[in-house]
């Protein structure tokens, strides 16, 4: 009986030792999840967006890379009680250096993510949602997701000639939205 006890009393000692050494030549990488006003640090955070209008404290925010709408305006201190929730898609993914305009109840929604209204009406590639994707000839919710797909998978669009890249849109599609969008 005693050399039984021993024998367990050893494995959970091997076990625990394991354990212990795992842990130790295991990396772990510190991830930052909380968003922080500049001039805070930073360290694995790598987008940098502004939040401005209808929140409790605009400004300008360090988020991790995924992030959504919703956690840039909790960034901000969540809506402000004049708010228009409803002209805010939370769903949407944010892209580094964005700017985010929340309007007030009443406010004419801004124009396409956020950009101010002008003469240039193309639809820029690196900000748009499906939705305004969509609104481009040729251009149906499947091709827009696949257009979404590539700039969260690779980062922004540097010219437009990178839409070439997306699976489905070949020379000829390239052309003809060539004058329509913009990056």
């Amino acid at each position: 009986m005693g050399a039984v006890v021993i024998l367990v009393i050893a494995a959970l000692a091997v076990t625990v030792g394991i354990g212990i050494v795992r842990g130790v030549v295991t990396p772990t990488e510190e991830v930052v999840v909380e968003a922080t006003p500049t001039g805070m640090s930073a360290r694995s955070a790598d987008l940098y967006v502004h939040v401005s209008g209808a929140v409790r404290a605009p400004g300008l925010y360090v988020l991790q890379a995924g992030s959504r709408v919703v956690d840039a305006i909790a960034a901000a201190g969540g809506f402000s009680d004049d708010a228009d929730r409803d002209a805010v898609n939370l769903a949407r993914t944010v892209a580094d250096g964005e700017q985010l305009p929340v309007p007030r109840a009443g406010e004419a929604p801004p124009g396409p993510a956020g950009a101010p209204a002008s003469a240039d009406a193309r639809v820029d590639l690196n900000t748009a949602d499906a939705s305004q994707l969509e609104e481009l000839p040729r251009i149906g919710p499947a091709l827009a997701e696949r257009i979404i797909a590539w700039r969260d998978d690779n980062g922004r669009f540097t010219s437009v000639d990178d839409l070439l890249a997306v699976p489905g849109i070949g020379d000829k599609m390239l052309e003809s939205l060539r004058d329509l969008v913009t990056v």
